[in-house]
């Protein structure tokens, strides 16, 4: 007589990581939910936008800031996730790779001018000068982690994808405020003065201590962690890091809804709108121009697309937060970005979509 089987019971998720796959699921919708809660319910993420003192015993206090810390555990996460083995392909193949670098720099140099020459034949006193300058810390931040989920969703080419990603972060200490100089001379006097202010801030650390560090130090952690001890701290950090994100979509929401909130200026939303969405389909179509000019595979060619077109806009979001805290306004545009770049990259995957599972992690959306 056949042995009976027993057949073992599934073993259930912690329920962090049931929380945290209920969420990925349901992102898009999540991130709607957090700008629709900021609109009618700013106080709270008014609240957050501010520095904190915590008292740590006599006149010592330590400053602190929500903004910058959920950017920073994000970041982290994103690090922490990189799969560096996978990077190792480049060096055999790394035309699409320097040319993402390339692009990185020069669709700033390309796409900020046209902007700024449309809206100088608009009323604005200033000559869309606010507008352009939230433009420019949008496309100067590095390619966002996020790419990298969109790559396997789109069956792209992960390896690049993660080139791009890893290089862009780690050299916007230089790239940063060399793309804000080059478009700076497009400004009126008072946002060119904003803006050589937000120079110094990067230079004085924003863009190492800020962006680099966070995702430096995920990578290092993945490096050196034994594989059961990175999946505990990966079952930990992911899920707290993916909701820190919707968090911080609030927080820099409520800034700028709050602002409109207080003087609506509807031709000012439409403007961000539309400027947005105008930077988004040149970066996404210099991308696509550019792989099919270089006969990069279908892969490659996807990968180099949405590299172009993501940039971290959670990061150019807490910038504008921190060193230009007087002007929230200049948040729509950034917000506006953030959903074109995922609905942009959304249609650049969906043809490309593979029935096999991906065996890289997801990061969260920047």
């Amino acid at each position: 007589m056949a042995p009976r089987t027993t057949s073992q019971p599934p073993t259930s998720q912690p329920p962090v990581d049931r929380a945290a796959n209920w969420l990925r699921r349901r992102l898009g919708r999540a991130v709607v939910l957090s700008y629709a809660a900021a609109l009618f319910l700013p106080g709270p993420g008014l609240w957050l936008r501010r520095t904190h003192s915590l008292s740590l015993g006599g006149t010592f206090h330590l400053p602190l800031s929500t903004a910058p810390l959920l950017l920073s555990l994000v970041l982290f996460s994103a690090g922490l996730q990189v799969p560096v083995h996978a990077l190792g392909g480049l060096l055999r193949r790394p035309i699409a790779l320097l040319a993402g670098l390339a692009l990185h720099l020069t669709i700033p140099l390309l796409a900020i001018p046209v902007v700024a020459f449309l809206l100088r034949e608009t009323p604005d006193s200033d000559g869309g000068s606010g507008l352009v300058t939230a433009m420019i810390l949008i496309v100067a931040m590095p390619v966002a982690a996020g790419a990298t989920v969109w790559t396997g969703k789109g069956d792209g080419d992960q390896p690049t994808m993660v080139g791009l990603v890893l290089a862009s972060t780690l050299l916007s200490p230089l790239t940063i405020p060399l793309v804000i100089r080059a478009l700076m001379p497009l400004l009126s006097d008072d946002y060119a003065d904003t803006l050589t202010r937000t120079v110094h801030a990067t230079h004085g650390g924003f863009a190492l201590l800020g962006v680099v560090l966070p995702c430096a130090a995920g990578i290092l952690c993945r490096l050196a962690l034994s594989v059961p001890r990175l999946s505990r701290l990966l079952g930990t950090v992911v899920p707290v890091a993916l909701y820190g994100s919707l968090v911080l979509t609030y927080v820099n929401a409520s800034g700028a809804f709050g602002s409109f909130l207080a003087r609506p200026r509807p031709l000012l939303f439409a403007a961000a709108l539309a400027v947005a969405t105008l930077v988004c389909l040149l970066s996404f179509a210099a991308g696509r121009c550019a792989g099919r000019l270089l006969r990069l595979d279908a892969p490659a060619a996807s990968s180099l697309t949405l590299a172009c077109g993501m940039n971290n806009s959670s990061a150019s979001a807490v910038l504008i937060t921190t060193t230009l805290p007087d002007k929230p306004h200049l948040l729509l545009p950034v917000l506006a970005y953030g959903l074109l770049q995922k609905t942009a990259a959304s249609r650049v995957v969906r043809g490309r979509r593979s029935p096999a599972p991906r065996a890289y992690p997801s990061a969260p959306a920047s």
